[in-house]
């Protein structure tokens, strides 16, 4: 099962995954491993320096990173350090006083009454800044409670009320809006160049104790689907992630997976709860996209096609002597690819030259943006065609009048 590092989740591939989460949430499962959440941030933090960090004494780290050259670790996390934060949940809580265990009524055992509401508050997650104004990215599993109260802490334990969330609907990913918080953006790597062998950095509270506990390995895995939940109730398909055998640890949820150059390459998701150092990311390449669309319309927007499909096996496509690819089973009537004379029974089969064989259709529709005019080839009676699409927001969808 497979454990998400801050709160907990289900991930899926062949392996059982766990989100890592905080105390207040759950768990994860992939088909195969356990993961379990990473959520869970208190305890130890990094020393701070007094002056601008600085390498050989003259050039700050930070300008390093941004060229994209080739540093220590230590140099990496004192320069990263700076843009990492824990975040905290406050909430009303039941409490049981566990000496009501003993109390008996005159009907026998009894806990009526016995338990009180308090407010707790507990570190849950990791963040980390991709926007000078104190925007901050995370998880949306460690801030999915809309009830609760979130606050970060800075690498020198400085509190910050956090203002505004802004959820995902289609990935793992949120954005959190800090009054006050002071600090760079880490810059961001390109996973669509990733190999495996490739060392990494993983920064998070382990444990929901240890603030900015620092670990490392390597890519040990590229392309991995798998399912995450809490073990319970919610699970979610996550596909395309990164896999590292770098510690990742509940409390971890949220946190930036960095290269060797300082670059932030994905955000730390689940780990494995029934093997050791199996840990999954979500590449920056897709929280780059996100926050594109996010500055550009100020909320998640996603391009959309207008149908409902099933994947075509090739086990199935060779019985009905068809192609693999999306089957439509239906088109919504006035969007993208209704308009481009798409109808149920086409199979798509190939997206700007991608083949739909090896991928999922929404996996390569979250690579594209509102705006964007793709090439579809897809299979209609025994024929291969080709048809131009642009691609337009879920939010007008949602919001027809817009």
């Amino acid at each position: 099962m497979i454990d998400k590092p801050a709160k907990s989740f289900i991930l899926g591939l062949s392996v059982s995954v766990i989100v890592l989460a905080s105390f207040f949430l759950g768990a994860i499962a992939d088909r195969i491993f356990q993961i379990k959440p990473l959520n869970w941030l208190m305890g130890s933090r990094v020393n701070q320096l007094e002056s601008p960090l600085t390498q050989n004494g003259t050039t700050p780290l930070f300008d390093l990173m941004s060229q994209g050259g080739e540093l220590s670790i230590p140099d990496v996390v004192d320069a990263a350090s700076e843009s990492v934060v824990t975040v905290s949940i406050k909430k009303q809580q039941q409490v049981i006083d566990p000496s009501s265990f003993f109390d008996f009524g005159p009907f026998g055992f009894s806990l009526e009454n016995q338990g009180q509401v308090e407010e707790v508050q507990q570190d849950i997650g990791t963040g980390f800044v991709v926007d000078d104004s104190g925007l901050v990215v995370t998880n949306r599993h460690v801030v999915s409670d809309t009830q609760a109260e979130y606050r970060v802490f800075d690498a020198s334990d400085n509190e910050y009320q956090v203002t505004n969330i802004y959820r995902d609907p289609s990935n793992d990913l949120a954005i959190i809006q800090v009054e006050g918080l002071n600090a760079k953006a880490l810059p961001m790597g390109d996973s669509g160049q990733l190999r495996v062998g490739e060392g990494v950095i993983a920064i998070g509270t382990a444990l929901g104790e240890f603030r900015h506990t620092v670990t490392t390995g390597v890519i040990s895995g590229l392309g991995r689907g798998i399912t995450a939940g809490d073990g319970v109730s919610s699970a979610e398909a996550l596909e395309n992630v990164i896999q590292t055998d770098a510690a990742i640890n509940p409390g971890n949820s949220g946190g930036p997976l960095i290269n060797s150059r300082g670059e932030v390459i994905g955000v730390n998701v689940a780990v494995s709860q029934s093997a050791e150092n199996i840990g999954f990311a979500i590449p920056i390449n897709v929280v780059t996209t996100s926050l594109e669309n996010f500055n550009a319309t100020g909320r998640f927007d996603r391009p959309v096609l207008g149908v409902s499909y099933r994947m075509i096996s090739e086990q199935t496509a060779i019985f009905n002597d068809v192609p693999q690819g999306a089957y439509l089973v239906s088109v919504t009537k006035g969007l993208s690819a209704d308009k481009a004379g798409l109808v149920p029974g086409d199979i798509i089969i190939e997206i700007d030259g991608e083949r739909l064989k090896d991928s999922d259709l929404v996996q390569v529709l979250n690579t594209k943006k509102v705006g964007d005019q793709i090439s579809i080839r897809y299979f209609r009676q025994a024929e291969e065609k080709t048809v131009n699409v642009i691609l337009i927001s879920e939010l007008s969808v949602a919001n027809p009048a817009n």
